[in-house]
């Protein structure tokens, strides 16, 4: 697939969270899962940041600001969940800050207790 998005670092990440799950299972906390997974993703040699701040646009103006958990290589959002499944108001929340950043990229994970659940979102039509 020519079109898959970030194809390397989408199959890395997935790797990274399996790996993780794996390990330390799921149901807890959310920072500790995000710990996990920064040092998972810098040693596949992937660029992370933690807690940067992200501008919400609408039409091309700032209005307000969304914090993701993980940046990937300056293209990817990631935003962790640890709780027993994600909602659809997870989802859409999740979607319209991806909407609205310059990001074309984002993954909501869910290290949650019956199971891992990664929902990746592709916004590239603008």
């Amino acid at each position: 697939m020519d079109d898959f998005l970030f194809e390397n670092e989408s199959y890395k990440i997935r790797g990274a969270c399996f790996a993780i799950y794996n390990i330390l299972g799921g149901g807890i906390k959310e920072k500790i899962i995000e710990k996990a997974l920064t040092k998972e993703l810098e040693d596949v040699g992937l660029l992370i940041e933690t807690q940067k701040r992200i501008d919400i646009l609408y039409n091309e103006e700032k209005i307000g600001v969304y914090i993701p958990d993980i940046v990937v290589n300056q293209n990817i959002i990631i935003e962790i969940k640890s709780k027993p499944f994600i909602t659809a108001n997870d989802e859409k929340q999740f979607w319209g800050y991806l909407k609205g950043s310059k990001y074309k990229l984002g993954f909501l994970i869910n290290f949650g207790t019956q199971r891992l659940t990664i929902k990746r979102f592709a916004h590239t039509r603008r």
